[in-house]
């Protein structure tokens, strides 16, 4: 389509032809990054043609109303005000989400120089932003959508839409793999695949690519309609149908057929006709069972592909298959049963529309496990390493570098980076992208590895440049890495894993990952618990659980949550030296502490009369007119907190201490998830109510007041009062909800396997009996690293393989053993000591505790991995 004017709904459309860079960050930013034509020419086959869209054309797109300037020009569309780089040319889509409405930020963004916004609320224009230019729409998510709805169709190539309950991301990423061997291929980056996320990723759609892949997820009827007109498959793939997101429906066959309805309007269905709910909800479909389906199985020789046998060995299988009668032989490189799947459909997708049987196989042989999530692990002098080093495009670099800019513990980031492959785009326009991406995000140091990317002429003054990874390893001890946020980003080819391996801080094989998306989730879980308006605490004492400290912190405060909780004086200190500018409380303050309470800005909380004293002796000393302190009341914990015959005299003491600000009151539930001890509970919440209406009445103000932890969040909606504290609920633990996701996974691997016989015992004391010709493996972790002993003899277990399987014998100080017999187990296996499927839980209650003390008591030579999906 090469004209310069195009006219689609009676209205005319200018073009230009244009270098491909639309970068898609984590929080749903849209970048078109856009170069004068004549900086352009002889790339014209690589550029892609994008309509230049004024706030006249979005208003008529979305069926708005536009307020402002019609020939505004918009080249950003932007959904999170966290991220907004580009204000002069961006728009922001005030989208009123469960837990966030984009409105109450349009003040902000104004004064910080955005004036485009797209909103639902009219009234949410106040008198200061009149000057803004705004479109008004009777919905900001379908708005978005209908944006994304018109890029589509003017896209020529053909679109693959994936669905199901499971495997999608991974089935459109090998399927990217294999067709990127031989074309230019678009696909919607990582998980994208929601209401919000389809329409983001198919605006990021390269219009000049041979294949574009998306995928759609669902989690309740009626939404694969608006997805199904945004995406517009040509060609459909349905990997299987599961529990997943179940909740919302009545039943699997709905679930199944909400989602086919992606494949109402596509040319053919590619899917595995061994499911029979699905062949069900195609057979008894009018729109589906007249297009071409394409199946495959195991049983039915009628099908596309048939399976006949499968032969695993080591680390690969060999499947033999027949298509139309042929026979073949195709070996795969995974062994799982997910993995043979998922495999399966892009076999069969390949064979039937673009490969031969050789080239299928030659596809396969290069296929990688694909890397679903960033890693942030503590490096070697102080630095903090981001580990992204299986994959490199332009999409999942500003993901990745999002999140680098999180790292506010760090004032120096650095980026390794590698060539950028298979985007079909000359070198000359991807890297003056990429660099344009880099110094947006104020990166100090730049290594660029490979002999593309090295030999850029523009990258940024002060960037090393090596032609390979060798060469960079070589010179890795004399680069000088210290208190650094480390980006190591590359596409698997270039073999980064090693340069993680060097950077990072050398510890045992044994690792607690913290699973980010989780615990973003959980806290979500319990923000959708609350009034509008009630706050929210996060409690981050002793290592945020044994989670980590700043690293949580900088999530909690990108979250932004109201404000922090810390036991002691230090980690209030630590949190301010990283970065962190939340309000934070002190629980347990020493009053020799309190010059650097002040220094650092933290907010004590004051539970006694010498305490009180002492803080405004030393408000007093610091010559401040006033300081901020929280105080603890004992309503029937009877731990730290004023008594409530103390009240009387605290109200004189606060009168007369007129440089005390009472920033908040609060109290702590003694039994809040007990529901035998209700009324108790019940008791201290009115007694709580009381004194602080008191106190209140004599201040002339009205502090902030909070009672409930986690549990009470959830059980006592009436004792939520200004805000809650959350804690142990962050990380997946609740006392009446098991929906919460598991945020913490305790990991190791097998250092040995032995065959032992009846003969033999097995640790310490030969308390290890066998019983019978056994194999036992030995894995490197013991009570040190905070592996209860009580776990031992059979009392506790692990998960081998998605199995579990029993300690045998003593838990040791850095090591222990396992009985995995009649498990293929080997060396180097993955063992999950806590996790998902084997939980924090089902440990405490084996060994007489509490979920609590399981997470604190892992030890801090145990590496934390932060994993972000």
């Amino acid at each position: 389509m090469d004209l310069n004017y195009f006219i689609q709904d009676g209205t005319v459309f200018h073009q230009t032809i244009l270098p491909l860079c639309q970068i898609h960050d984590i929080f749903g930013t849209i970048h078109y990054f856009r170069s004068i034509c004549n900086q352009c020419s002889g790339f014209k086959q690589q550029f892609i043609i994008m309509p230049e869209f004024t706030l006249s054309q979005i208003a008529q797109i979305t069926d708005g109303e536009l307020h402002g300037e019609k020939k505004q020009i918009v080249e950003f569309i932007e959904i999170d005000s966290r991220k907004i780089i580009h204000r002069d040319k961006s728009i922001f889509i005030a989208i009123k989400g469960e837990r966030h409405d984009g409105h109450s930020y349009l003040e902000e963004l104004y004064k910080s120089g955005l004036k485009n916004f797209i909103i639902e609320d009219p009234s949410s224009i106040s008198s200061d932003l009149k000057k803004a230019n705004y479109i008004i729409v009777s919905d900001a998510t379908v708005s978005l959508q209908k944006l994304a709805a018109h890029y589509r169709n003017t896209l020529k190539m053909p679109v693959i839409g994936i669905t199901g309950s499971n495997g999608k991301t991974v089935v459109k990423e090998w399927l990217f793999q294999c067709l990127s061997r031989e074309y230019v291929v678009s696909r919607s980056p990582k998980s994208y695949n929601s209401q919000v996320g389809v329409p983001l990723s198919v605006l990021l759609l390269n219009n000049q690519a041979k294949w574009s892949i998306v995928e759609a997820g669902i989690s309740k009827p009626g939404e694969m309609e608006r997805l199904e007109k945004i995406i517009h498959p040509d060609y459909g793939i349905i990997t299987n149908i599961g529990p997943a997101h179940q909740e919302n429906f009545d039943t699997h066959e709905q679930k199944v057929r909400e989602k086919l309805r992606l494949f109402e309007h596509s040319k053919m269905i590619f899917y595995c006709y061994d499911h029979e709910i699905i062949r069900n909800a195609i057979a008894g479909n009018e729109k589906l069972n007249t297009k071409q389906i394409v199946t495959w199985s195991r049983k039915d020789p009628d099908c596309y592909l048939q399976v006949l046998k499968t032969e695993k060995k080591q680390q690969q299988s060999i499947v033999l298959i027949s298509v139309e009668k042929a026979r073949h032989r195709l070996t795969i490189p995974f062994t799982d049963d997910a993995s043979l799947e998922n495999c399966l459909h892009i076999i069969t997708f390949l064979l039937h529309r673009v490969f031969n049987i050789q080239a299928v196989q030659e596809a396969l042989n290069t296929l990688t496990q694909v890397a679903m999530r960033l890693e942030q692990i503590k490096g070697m002098h102080h630095n903090t390493i981001i580990n992204d080093s299986y994959n490199s495009d332009l999409n999942s670099l500003r993901i990745a570098l999002d999140f680098l800019a999180m790292q506010k513990q760090h004032k120096k980031h650095a980026v390794i980076l590698s060539d950028i492959k298979q985007t079909g785009k000359a070198d000359e326009e991807l890297y003056s992208e990429v660099i344009r991406l880099i110094n947006s995000y104020n990166i100090d140091k730049l290594v660029a590895v490979g002999s593309s990317i090295s030999k850029y002429e523009k990258l940024p003054a002060g960037s090393l440049q090596f032609e390979n990874t060798f060469e960079f390893m070589k010179k890795l001890p004399f680069i000088e890495f210290k208190d650094y946020a480390i980006l190591i980003k590359g596409a698997r080819e270039f073999g980064f894993e090693n340069i993680v391996n060097e950077l990072a801080e050398k510890n045992h094989t044994t690792v607690l990952e913290i699973n980010l998306n989780n615990l973003v989730a959980n806290l979500n879980y319990f923000r959708n618990k609350l009034r509008p308006g009630t706050r929210i605490m996060v409690m981050v004492k002793a290592l945020s659980y044994g989670s980590g400290s700043y690293e949580i912190a900088n999530l909690l405060q990108h979250e932004k949550v109201d404000c922090l909780g810390v036991a002691f004086t230090d980690e209030g200190v630590e949190l301010r030296t990283a970065g962190i500018t939340l309000p934070i409380m002190v629980m347990s303050p020493a009053a020799e502490n309190y010059d650097k309470i002040i220094e650092y800005n933290l907010e004590p909380e004051i539970f006694n009369f010498s305490g009180l004293h002492a803080m405004a002796k030393t408000i007093a000393n610091n010559q401040l007119p006033e300081y901020p302190v929280q105080i603890k009341l004992d309503t029937g914990m009877h731990r730290l907190g004023f008594m409530p015959k103390e009240i009387p005299e605290l109200i004189q003491k606060l009168e007369m201490f007129r440089n005390i600000k009472v920033k908040a009151i609060f109290s702590h539930l003694a039994a809040s998830d007990s529901p035998d001890e209700d009324d108790f509970t019940k008791q201290q919440i009115h007694l709580f109510s009381g004194i602080c209406d008191t106190i209140s009445a004599r201040l002339g103000y009205k502090p902030i007041r909070h009672i409930v932890n986690s549990a009470g969040i959830e059980r006592f909606p009436e004792a939520h009062f200004d805000m809650v504290r959350l804690g142990i609920g962050l990380h997946g633990i609740s006392s009446i909800d098991k929906k919460l996701k598991t945020v913490s996974t305790l990991k190791t691997r097998i250092s040995q396997i032995k065959q032992v016989t009846p003969d033999d015992t097995i640790g310490y004391n030969r308390r290890g009996k066998v019983k019978s010709n056994s194999v036992i493996g030995i894995i490197p972790v013991g009570y040190a690293d905070g592996l209860n002993r009580k776990l031992g003899n059979n009392n506790g277990q692990v998960l081998v393989k998605n199995q579990h399987v029993p300690f045998i014998g003593d838990i040791c100080m850095d090591m222990c053993m396992i009985d995995v017999t009649g498990i293929d187990a080997r060396e180097g296996d993955e063992v999950i000591v806590f996790g998902e499927g084997n939980t924090i839980d089902e440990i405490a209650k084996k060994t007489g505790t509490i979920p609590y003390e399981v997470l604190t008591g892992v030890s801090s030579r145990v590496k934390r991995v932060y994993v972000n999906e």
